[in-house]
Formats: C-alpha cells, sequence, structure tokens
C-alpha cells in the first residue's frame, strides 16, 4: 500500500515538475572548505555530464558540509561552472537563478538593493542595516555599497531564504547570501584569465593566478579590472520656468552635452595564502584590495508621471522638455558634474576598500573548530544630482534641484568561533560564538538649489551656491552565542533544533544641517573646510545630541526532515529572525534636535528592530534515474515592527521643503511558493528553471500625516512573480574542440520601489520585465580556452532598477542596461 503510494507520489511530482517548466540548480558537487575537492566536483560533473545523470551537490547552509537534497531549508547553490557559463556583470546578475529573489541597486547609487520574500533594501541609509545579508568566506560584508561582488574568483554562491536568525545571526530576517571565493591549490601551478570586450566601450581584465610554496603552503593572486563609457547620455533638456522667482530660471532653455555618463571604473585584488601543514590544520589568509573611480551614476528626471497636486512639481513639470533627438529614457539623464561647493562631481563616486581576514579549521576526532577573523576598512565619497535634473539658471551656471555628496568612513572587525560536532552517532551540533565592533563617520554635503525658485538668496549667497552639512556617527557592538543540534529519530526522521541570543548596543552622535559657518555653534565665516567629513561631529561638537540604544534578541529554529525514499525528501521548518533597529542618517531640516517639531524630535531615536516568523515545508526529489532533480517549497512568514524610511512633505517658512524619519511603521503577511529543476532531457543538454509567486500584504500600516491608507499598497520590492528558463546545449565538434550554445529568459513582474505617504500616485514602481540573454561558445574539450560570443538584453527592454519619489518635489528613476553584445576570451591552465 505504501510502495504504491510513494509510487503515484513520485509520478505525481514528474507532472509538477514538467509543469513548472523545469527550474533551476546547479550540477556540480562542491566541497566548502576543500580546494582540491573542487577540480574533483568538476571530474565528477563531467562523469555525470557521460552518464547524463545529475551529481550530488555539497551546501554549508547548517555550518557544515550536506548534500542539498538532504538539507532541511530553503536553499540553492550556484557553482563556479554555471557562473562561467552565465558571465555575470556582478553577484546581482546571479538572482535570475534563485525563486523570490530580486537583486536591483539603490536610487542614484551601484549600491545593492536585495530582496527575498517581501522584504529588501531601497535606502541609503548607511546605518540602515538590510535585511539580506552577505556573507565573504563568512565574513559579514556590512555595506550595501560594495555587496555587489565581481564573482570571477568565486567557487560557489548559496543563497539562504527565509528568516537565518540561529547561524547566520541578525539582519536576516529575508535571508543570506553566502559566498565562497577560491582557495589557493598546493602543488598545483594555475593560471586563469579572462578578457571581455563590448557594448558602451566596455573593457573587463580579470585573471587569477596560483603558486605552490614547498608542500603546506600555496599563495593565489586575483585581480580585475572593469572600465565603461556608461549606457546614459547626459542629455535632459529644459525649458523656460514661469511661476518661481524672477530672474532665478526664466528664459533660459536648452539641452545637455549629451555626452556619454554613468561609466564604470573599477579594480580589485586579492591575495591569499593557505597552510596546511597536516590534514588535519588549514589556515587562510586573505588581503582585499579595491578602489572604484566610476563616474557619477545618473539618474533620469520622470516628473511628469507623477499627478499628484504638488504645486512645485507641476509648475517645474512645465520646464522639462523631451529630447527633440530621442525620447529614449537613457538619453535624458542629468548630471550637474559640479566641482565647488565641496561637492567634486566630475571626480565620479570614490570608493576605496582594504580588508584582512583569517579563516581557520582544526580537525579532531569528535567534530571541526572553525575560526572567522575579519578587519574591513571602507571609504566612500559618492556624489549625486538626486533629482535627475541639471537645469541652466539666468546667471547662465548649473542649477543643482540637490546636489550632494554623500561620504563616509567605516571599520569593521568581526571575530567568529563555532565547533561543529562529528560524534559519529545519532545527535551532532553546531555551536558558536560571535562578535562585531563597527565605527561609521557620515557626512553630507549638499546644495539645495530649487529653493533659489521660491525665495531669495541667503545673507551670505544664493542657496545655490552655498553648501550646507549634516553630519552624525555610529559606534555599536554586536555578540551572539549559538548551538544548532541534530537527532535522528529513526534512520529516515531527523530533528533540528537551534537557538542565538544577541546583545547589541549602539552610540549614535547627530548634528541637524548647519552652514559651514554655524559649525561651531555661532556665526564665523572664517571656518574653510576641504571636504564634508571635515565637518564631522567628532571635530566641531557644537549642537551634537548622543542617543544610546540596546537590544537583547532570541531567534530559533526548529526542523523535522524525512527521507520517505532513496530519492524523496520532505522537511518542515519554523524559523524566527530579527533585525537590528537603527538610526536615520538625514532627516532634512535646520531645526535643532530637540525642538518642538515632533518630526525632528523622531529623527534623533532608534527604530525598534523588526522580526519574522516564518514557516515552511518543502520536498526535495531526484527522478528518472536522476535525470531530473526537482525541489518545490512552500512558505509563509508574518513580520512585525517592518522598518520604513518615510519622505514627510513640509511647508517651512513658505517653502516647500520635506524631512526624512525612520520608523517602525508596519506589519506584513507574505506567502508563497518556490519551485527549482534541473533536467538533462537527452545527452548534452540541460534545461534549468526557476518559479517563484509571492502573495504579500501589509497587515497595518501607519505614519505621520499620512494622507491615504498606506497598508492598501503593496509592499515594496515584492513582485507576484519570477521565473527563470535557461538551457545548454554542448556537443563535440572535433576530437579537441567543443561548441556550446546557452540561452535565458528571465521574468520579474511589476513591483513598487518606494511609497509615497501623501498620495499613492506618489508611489513608483519598477516594470515589469522578461530579459533574454544568449551565448556561443567554442571551447577546447578540457575548457583549457574558449571564445564566447554572449548578448545581454537582446530584446531591448527599457525597465526601471530603481525609481524614488521624494515628498512630491522630484521623481527620479534609474534604468537597467539596454542591448549588450561583448565577446570573451578565457584560459585556464593547471599543472604541477
Amino acid at each position: 500500500m505504501m510502495s504504491s503510494y510513494l509510487r503515484r507520489s513520485t509520478a505525481a511530482c514528474a507532472l509538477v515538475a514538467s509543469a513548472l517548466a523545469p527550474a533551476f540548480l546547479p550540477t556540480s558537487a562542491l566541497a566548502a572548505t576543500v580546494a582540491d575537492a573542487q577540480d574533483a566536483a568538476a571530474q565528477d560533473g563531467a562523469a555525470a555530464d557521460d552518464q547524463d545523470r545529475l551529481n550530488d551537490i555539497v551546501v554549508t547552509a547548517t555550518r557544515r558540509d550536506s548534500n542539498l537534497q538532504s538539507t532541511p531549508i530553503a536553499v540553492s547553490a550556484v557553482d563556479s561552472r554555471l557562473i562561467r557559463q552565465a558571465s555575470p556583470r556582478d553577484l546581482g546578475d546571479l538572482a535570475a537563478f534563485v525563486p523570490n529573489f530580486s537583486a536591483n541597486t539603490i536610487t542614484n547609487f551601484n549600491a545593492a538593493s536585495f530582496a527575498m520574500r517581501g522584504v529588501g533594501q531601497t535606502s541609503i541609509i548607511v546605518y540602515f542595516e538590510p535585511p539580506v545579508a552577505v556573507l565573504v568566506d563568512d565574513f559579514v560584508v556590512p555595506s550595501v555599497q560594495t555587496q555587489l561582488l565581481d564573482v570571477f574568483d568565486v567557487s560557489q554562491v548559496e543563497v539562504l531564504r527565509g528568516p537565518q536568525g540561529t547561524l547566520f545571526g541578525k539582519n536576516t530576517t529575508g535571508g543570506a547570501v553566502t559566498v565562497r571565493t577560491k582557495r589557493p591549490e598546493l602543488g598545483v601551478v594555475g593560471v586563469d584569465g579572462r578578457v571581455e570586450v563590448g557594448s558602451f566601450g566596455t573593457q573587463r581584465y580579470q585573471s587569477a593566478l596560483n603558486v605552490p610554496l614547498g608542500d603546506t603552503l600555496a599563495l593565489r593572486f586575483v585581480g580585475g579590472l572593469e572600465k565603461s563609457n556608461g549606457f546614459y547620455r547626459n542629455g535632459a533638456c529644459y525649458g523656460p520656468v514661469t511661476g518661481f522667482v524672477p530672474n532665478k530660471f526664466n528664459g533660459r532653455s536648452g539641452c545637455l552635452d549629451g555626452n556619454s555618463a554613468g561609466g564604470k571604473d573599477v579594480a580589485n585584488f586579492r591575495a591569499k595564502l593557505l597552510w596546511e601543514p597536516n590534514d588535519r590544520i588549514q589556515l587562510l589568509a586573505q588581503y582585499e584590495w579595491l578602489r572604484d573611480r566610476s563616474q557619477t551614476v545618473p539618474s533620469v528626471n520622470e516628473n511628469s508621471l507623477y499627478t499628484g497636486s504638488n504645486p512645485f512639481l507641476t509648475n517645474l513639470v512645465g520646464a522639462i522638455r523631451p529630447n527633440p533627438n530621442s525620447s529614449d529614457p537613457l538619453d535624458n539623464a542629468a548630471v550637474t558634474y559640479r566641482q565647488d561647493g565641496l561637492i567634486r562631481m566630475a571626480d565620479g563616486q570614490r570608493i576605496s576598500v582594504d580588508g584582512f581576514y583569517l579563516n581557520g579549521d582544526i580537525d579532531f576526532d569528535f567534530g571541526r573548530l572553525t575560526s572567522v577573523t575579519g578587519w574591513r576598512k571602507q571609504r566612500s565619497r559618492i556624489p549625486n544630482s538626486y533629482a535627475g535634473a541639471a537645469p541652466i539658471a539666468a546667471d547662465g551656471q548649473p542649477l543643482s534641484f540637490f546636489d550632494a555628496t554623500r561620504d563616509d568612513n567605516r571599520n569593521t572587525f568581526q571575530q567568529e568561533l563555532r565547533f561543529a560536532t562529528n560524534f559519529n552517532g545519532p545527535f551532532d551540533a553546531v555551536v558558536g560564538a560571535f562578535y562585531q565592533r563597527e565605527t561609521v563617520d557620515f557626512c553630507v554635503a549638499q546644495i539645495l538649489g530649487f529653493l533659489d525658485l521660491t525665495s531669495g538668496p541667503l545673507p551670505f549667497g544664493n542657496w545655490n551656491d552655498t553648501p550646507y552639512i549634516l553630519c552624525n556617527a555610529q559606534k555599536s557592538r554586536s555578540r551572539a552565542v549559538f548551538a544548532e543540534g541534530t537527532y535522528k529519530i529513526t534512520p529516515e526522521l531527523t530533528l533540528t533544533l537551534g537557538s542565538r541570543y544577541t546583545w547589541e548596543n549602539k552610540e549614535w552622535f547627530g548634528r541637524q544641517q548647519v552652514f559651514i559657518p554655524a559649525l561651531r555653534g555661532g556665526f564665523d565665516p572664517s571656518i574653510r573646510i576641504n571636504e564634508a567629513l571635515d565637518a564631522s561631529v567628532f571635530k566641531f561638537p557644537a549642537g551634537v545630541v548622543q542617543v544610546d540604544d540596546r537590544a537583547r534578541r532570541a531567534t530559533w529554529r526548529a526542523s523535522l526532515g524525512w527521507q520517505a525514499t532513496p530519492d524523496l525528501f520532505a522537511y518542515a521548518t519554523y524559523s524566527r529572525g530579527f533585525k537590528s533597529g537603527g538610526f536615520n542618517d538625514q532627516i532634512g531640516g535646520f531645526a535643532a534636535f530637540g525642538s518642538d517639531l515632533n518630526a525632528f524630535r523622531a529623527a534623533a531615536r532608534a527604530t525598534r528592530p523588526e522580526t519574522a516568523d516564518s514557516f515552511e515545508a518543502g520536498i526535495k526529489t531526484e527522478l528518472l534515474d536522476r535525470r531530473l532533480r526537482f525541489n518545490l517549497t512552500g512558505f509563509y512568514v508574518k513580520y512585525k515592527d517592518l522598518q520604513k524610511q518615510l519622505n514627510v512633505p513640509l511647508v517651512v517658512n513658505g517653502q516647500p521643503n520635506q524631512v526624512t524619519i525612520f520608523v517602525n511603521a508596519a506589519s506584513a503577511t507574505v506567502k508563497g511558493i518556490e519551485g527549482e529543476a534541473t533536467a538533462r532531457l537527452f545527452k548534452g543538454f540541460t534545461l534549468r528553471g526557476v518559479l517563484g509567486f509571492q502573495d504579500s500584504g501589509y497587515d497595518s500600516y501607519t505614519a505621520p500625516t499620512a494622507g491615504y491608507n498606506l497598508a492598501t499598497a503593496p509592499l515594496d520590492r515584492a513582485p507576484r512573480w519570477q521565473w527563470t528558463i535557461d538551457g545548454t546545449y554542448e556537443t563535440p565538434i572535433t576530437a579537441n574542440y567543443k561548441f556550446v550554445a546557452n540561452a535565458s529568459a528571465a521574468h520579474t513582474s511589476r513591483n513598487l520601489n518606494t511609497q509615497a505617504i501623501d498620495d499613492p500616485l506618489g508611489n513608483t514602481f519598477l516594470n515589469a520585465r522578461t530579459l533574454v540573454n544568449a551565448s556561443l561558445t567554442i571551447a577546447q574539450a578540457d575548457d583549457q580556452y574558449y571564445l564566447r560570443v554572449l548578448g545581454r538584453n537582446l530584446t531591448d527592454q527599457r525597465y526601471r532598477i530603481a525609481s524614488q519619489n521624494v515628498a512630491g518635489l522630484w521623481l527620479n528613476s534609474n534604468f537597467g542596461a539596454p542591448r549588450y553584445y561583448g565577446l570573451e576570451l578565457g584560459v585556464r591552465f593547471r599543472g604541477p
């Protein structure tokens, strides 16, 4: 009876898998910590190809090596083989291979906007900790500005969906992305290289060199350089403006120069030293170096899309004219490129990272001790024309609606110790402790030239010529202990229970925005500063307030796994995660903290942590003699105390303005399904696919001065549908060469990016899109050399990847890259 039921269940799973258009899972086994296993995995994968069977996938989602098909959580793995085939531009491109995971950028920045299961990051606030954590070799990358990693030297990426509060800690209410870079190999001389040239003047050079040093040491040097001209044009056009202060803007019209904008200029380097004195000890030391000198990110002013009643924006819409030569939004971007007022926009963004990391493993007869130590320094200078507009004022100078530079210095130290037992019995556990210390010093210099259109000049000059400074800083410490145990009730039935307790302390120092002569509290025109951070709260303490915050939170997970048959695994999991409370970095007003304005007082308060309770059930199967792998997950998540950044419109002294507040405003429910499969349909052909569905909505949403029921809006960054179909066909063309063709289509539904609180007509959305990519490769049979022609966005779609409405003052957007063609040459050599 039971065997008959299982046969019917297996057949039903096969039918469901076919209906889903078989979804993606990578096909190479990979041990996460042993470099030699990478090549063994590739050889096993080749053998599996010959047999038309799928090989095992090894993941470390439970902080120990385990088979993906018997790991009781929703995790997707992308290995180095698929990364080479897909030729992604960065980590964000891999999101297409993971259900209910989307990757865009934050408006006006090359910063990661990752979202998963209804929660994501849409703000650049430096103290806003994203709900999707990114870890590189177990070190938490704290800044979204550097999370869009180059994946050239990556061996495997694992995406864990849903709260991961037990083993991965706070700030994982959406999930976690863990990146494993390639380790040095003992006794092997190796060279990996890749050169790509393509549209928009793109040039990418990437290389890795592996050098053995005796029998126990090995070095690996990895470097990359990317340059491009950018796919935007600085070509926005403007007509005469009426209805504002005379002689400020009236009568001026024309278009910007139309030159290319938004080009990349990024260099990165890693040096790795591996020491293995015996088969029980491994020590890996790394140095990370990154210098990003890309051009300022342009954006497109889209005020004409806003149909609200703000009179300022309504008048301004009349000034923005279509480009007579092109209606393409990519040709209508705008950057002022000012080099005064502390804003060195022509220099582009300047981001520097230096990191030192030490990972150690010691094996005992009864388990493994792991240590992760890291120190990372990041320096960011990021100027921008935030309104996506750069008209010419009456005096012939660029008019800065809102030009600013966001500058910060961030120092992060992390230490984690954990022990994974290996008792060779029914019970095993992972126990550990975590410590992180971080200091952030932040200042923004701003020029709000649009106020010249509504009022007279300041006592010391026009608004358009006078920068003002807002600064704050934060010192934080986070400590945690955790434990998770697994017990085999029977050989087929496994129970996992885990918990984590976190102690967190934060000290925030803030000063409201002031003009430079007022930095000492009075009026001293002799004060001179060279960059925004020269006005740090630690250098000019006048008007600075200090606010302390602390949090104590427990998180947990319970899973039940059932190996019903050798090819069918089922599981159910309940987990709780939390995202740390935090402070705002910019409120946008001159009223000092402690004034009578409630909105200004609220800006100096920390939010409470937000929490997620997740219920998840799934099956993982391998069918048709391991030629079809099909995994299906259903989930239900309740979020409480969701942290929201809100732009609140104000009128100050008769002038339009806004304040930005950061509050716990909402609770929400998200439920959905996630399907993944891989099928070897016939020799040489692999079909992968992904299906993600989310049904999300607010349970409640309240905010000061809300102009409508905010809970009626959709959750931001929660597309209802996502799917990807990816097919690869490989065939020999001679005894020594092969031909590989790959094509994919990836769809994401329309989704909200930012929500206006005064008028639902001000909400901004990202377009639905289906992106088609393809590549043709000729390679040696052993992949020692290859030549690839690739194309992205072959249907040349225009689609928003970021968009924001700033309190009805302006609405600006960023767009995805248009059609791209590239030529890639790669080489790989390994020898004794």
